[in-house]
């Protein structure tokens, strides 16, 4: 099965703008995103879709400049760049995630991607639905007949902005699976959308350095607890604020 990430990106978020571009821990958020997706065992590829508007040609020249491949479509009805930047590369599955996620842990994700190619029945895997991961660890993976589903008949705004909230949402229509944490650490936030992100991962990250460590979950667990304070700086934006409130990243 081909199964292809990929990662919705924009600079026009209005709470951070450029945020993807920015730099962590030595390198732009997008760059830090793709390589941790590129690790993801069972991918056969990983690109970058973004949007046709003119503020986002800095990031398509950020990503030929660095080989990571990038397609260009709507800018709101992100299912439809999504199901066209699939049939570009010819997706039998998509794993769905956001570059505003810089610690997204590739473990995790080959966790998710496995629910669904392991089991011919699955429509659709993920780490949401009733979240037990960090905020940032988000992984969504469907069928691309399931997309192409979505796109052929869904027309409310909503769901064509959100690419697979219509799934979780109707769970009547689909087969889902879910990856499921042992511990609940959904109240963790680690994705990128507020200033006050950035300076709880810029901290994670100092300390993820000093260790030499590369950022997989667990480490980052270790961190916060050691550093509660730092979870803190955040910790007062709600999971998942984007759906409830704009565009993806």
């Amino acid at each position: 099965m081909n199964a292809v990430a990929i990662i919705q990106a924009r600079l026009g978020s209005s709470r951070l703008p450029g945020k993807v571009l920015m730099e962590l821990a030595g390198a732009p958020v997008i760059q830090q995103v793709f390589d941790r997706v590129s690790m993801v065992e069972g991918l056969s590829k990983v690109i970058v879709a973004t949007t046709v508007e003119a503020s986002d040609d800095r990031l398509v020249g950020y990503c030929d400049k660095h080989d990571i491949p990038c397609f260009r479509g709507s800018e709101n009805d992100v299912l439809d760049r999504y199901v066209q930047a699939a049939r570009w590369v010819k997706a039998d599955a998509v794993m769905r995630i956001t570059a505003d996620c810089p610690y997204i842990d590739p473990k995790v994700s080959t966790q998710v991607l496995n629910l669904l190619l392991d089991d011919d029945e699955c429509d659709y895997a993920t780490t949401g639905v009733i979240p037990t991961y960090p905020d940032g660890l988000d992984t969504d993976v469907v069928r691309m007949s399931v997309l192409e589903q979505l796109w052929e008949n869904i027309k409310d705004p909503l769901f064509r902005e959100h690419v697979t909230y219509y799934i979780p949402t109707h769970p009547d229509e689909f087969r889902i699976k879910r990856l499921v944490s042992p511990v609940d650490y959904s109240h963790h936030r680690w994705t990128l959308d507020r200033p006050e992100d950035l300076e709880m991962l810029t901290q994670v990250a100092a300390h993820l350095a000093e260790k030499s460590q590369f950022g997989y979950m667990e480490e980052i667990l270790a961190v916060l607890d050691e550093h509660p304070e730092i979870a803190a700086i955040n910790a007062h934006i709600p999971y998942n604020e984007a759906l409830q409130n704009e565009s993806e990243s």
